[in-house]
């Protein structure tokens, strides 16, 4: 019985003397680099073999001499992520992974949206900023991205947000004046600038007037602005609506140099509303010729 509890006990060692053995890399590689840096590989043997280095991006295959140091460039790692280098000799291959990490922040992409946005709007500015490397690997390592918000007529405001698996963004109002909106992001000694267009929001306190000339009727609005008091731009629609004998009908004309006009034919009493949007101006009654 201790005969075969020796014999036992032996091969046990054996067994995890083996397993040892076969989990020794015969293929020296750094776990981690950055990307772009070039490093070295090494694989124990006399003989010819052949390295592969499969990256996310392209496969790198080159003949090598076992037990000589290989050079790889940093051009063959410059996309980040994990790669598999592989060498195969005349017995058998070894492996090793490498983890390539993005290099630092040194790019950026940056989007403002709208393209247009009504004035005094809550939230309704979306600013994104996009950080990357110089291989255009999106950084994961927080970085600080810093915004420049420029308004016509307006001092200058500055906004740092740190960066989010490599995202930047926030959310603000637009000012009470129309004009340009203009965004700076910066990082380091990268700036990307954008521009929108900030609008007159609705219409308000819209009202006209009206002049009747035998059974026509001239109508025209007071200048249309919002109440901030920035004029609506030229083309926007404003919509007259006459009801009377004849029925219903509309006229839809645009605002030029602030003011909307148009004309009617009434039969009889007419009554004549004028709107804009969603805001609904005044109405104007009439007793209409025959």
């Amino acid at each position: 019985m201790r005969t075969l509890i020796q014999r036992f006990s032996l091969v046990s060692v054996l067994l995890s003397a083996l397993a040892v053995s076969a989990q020794e890399p015969a293929l020296q590689a750094p776990a981690t680099i950055t990307a772009g840096s070039p490093f070295v590989v090494s694989v124990k043997g006399q003989s010819k073999a052949t390295l592969y280095l499969l990256g996310p991006s392209h496969v790198v295959k080159r003949v090598i001499d076992l037990g000589q140091d290989i050079p790889i460039p940093g051009e063959d790692v410059t996309a980040s992520g994990i790669y598999q280098i592989v060498a195969c000799g005349p017995a058998d291959c070894a492996t090793r992974s490498l983890d390539v990490m993005p290099a630092p922040a040194a790019r950026l992409s940056f989007s403002l949206h709208p393209s247009r946005v009504p004035v005094s709007a809550r939230n309704a500015v979306n600013a994104t900023a996009l950080v990357f490397d110089r291989y255009y690997n999106t950084v994961l390592v927080p970085a600080q991205v810093n915004f420049r918000i420029s308004v016509t007529s307006q001092p200058p405001s500055q906004r740092s947000v740190q960066t989010l698996r490599g995202i930047a963004s926030f959310q603000m109002d637009s000012r009470p004046s129309q004009g340009t909106l203009e965004v700076t992001a910066a990082l380091g000694d990268v700036a990307e600038p954008r521009v929108i267009q900030q609008v007159a929001s609705e219409a308000c306190s819209l009202r006209m007037t009206a002049t009747s000339n035998g059974r026509a009727v001239n109508l025209q609005t007071d200048p249309i602005r919002d109440c901030a008091g920035n004029p609506l731009p030229d083309g926007t629609i404003v919509s007259f609506t006459k009801i009377d004998n004849a029925g219903k009908s509309t006229v839809d004309t645009p605002i030029k140099k602030d003011r909307a006009i148009a004309q009617f034919a009434v039969s009889g009493p007419a009554r004549i509303s004028v709107a804009c949007g969603v805001v609904v101006g005044n109405e104007v009654s009439l007793g209409g010729g025959q």
